[in-house]
């Protein structure tokens, strides 16, 4: 793990103990398309996390909102050990293939998913700790069936991660990921479950979270100057932004709002 010097092992899950570990600019080799026998193989029987950008821009492509999708196409796993929710994209019910996989590959390539960019890469952020913000870790996925790793085409991470849009979707995303690897979660604290319906409209439902900031007495409550008002009504990657903004103010108590 040649650029990842400060992050422990034991720090990651166990399941990841055995991952072939990557530095931003270490290679590996891959190719997809569909002369390889494995092509779509990997949109099967898989779980595909969904960040708050796939979910807005899935709903988009499908001229749906994001309280549709969400009933529609995502699960919401419940474990003792998650400090937040994290959702899943919903396989079919009958053949366990992803409800976007089309004879020719996938129906909404444009707005894939994060995860389904960045394979066969995965990253982990390992906990926070107190006074530093973790470094995310890349691991290499070498599954039997896939065949792509075998080729010849070589990439670093850096250059991976560049060529499928995922640097700027990152950066998007980055006031979203501070809060799941915030510092006021060490030692274990949990939300209540009043802030985790919070935090579950806010990063994922954002017509819903439109909705309260328009049809409620939210304008009255916090001071927001106008022409973020009206960016906050007709721009979804501005109001996606500002939902970090606003959650840290209600989830950690942190003075990222002004209160009339």
């Amino acid at each position: 793990m040649t650029e990842n010097k400060d992050v422990e092992q034991t720090d990651l899950p166990y399941a990841l103990k055995e991952k072939r570990f990557l530095g931003n600019k270490e290679s590996f080799r891959f190719e997809c398309h569909k002369g390889l026998s494995c092509f779509t193989k990997c949109c099967s029987d898989v779980n595909i996390i969904l960040t708050p950008l796939d979910i807005l821009q899935l709903s988009r492509e499908l001229k749906i909102t994001t309280t549709e999708f969400l009933d529609k196409y995502t699960l919401a796993p419940i474990t003792k050990d998650l400090e937040l929710p994290v959702l899943l994209l919903k396989m079919n019910d009958d053949d366990k293939k992803c409800p976007f996989l089309e004879e020719d590959g996938c129906s909404v390539y444009d707005v894939r998913p994060w995860s389904c960019r960045m394979y066969p890469i995965g990253m982990a952020i390992p906990p926070a700790r107190a006074g530093k913000d973790p470094e995310p870790v890349f691991f290499l996925f070498e599954d039997d069936f896939c065949d792509g790793i075998k080729q010849n085409t070589e990439w670093t991470v850096e250059k991976w991660r560049s060529n499928q849009g995922v640097t700027e979707r990152e950066e998007l995303e980055s006031g979203y990921r501070g809060i799941v690897s915030h510092p006021w979660f060490i030692g274990g604290r949990r939300l209540d479950p009043k802030r985790i319906e919070m935090f579950y409209m806010a990063s994922y439902d954002l017509d819903t979270f439109r909705r309260f900031i328009f049809e409620s007495t939210f304008l009255k409550r916090f001071k927001i100057e106008e022409n973020k008002i009206e960016q906050l009504r007709t721009n979804d990657e501005d109001l996606l932004r500002f939902a970090s903004t606003w959650l840290r103010y209600s989830l950690f108590g942190e003075p990222t709002m002004t209160v009339r």
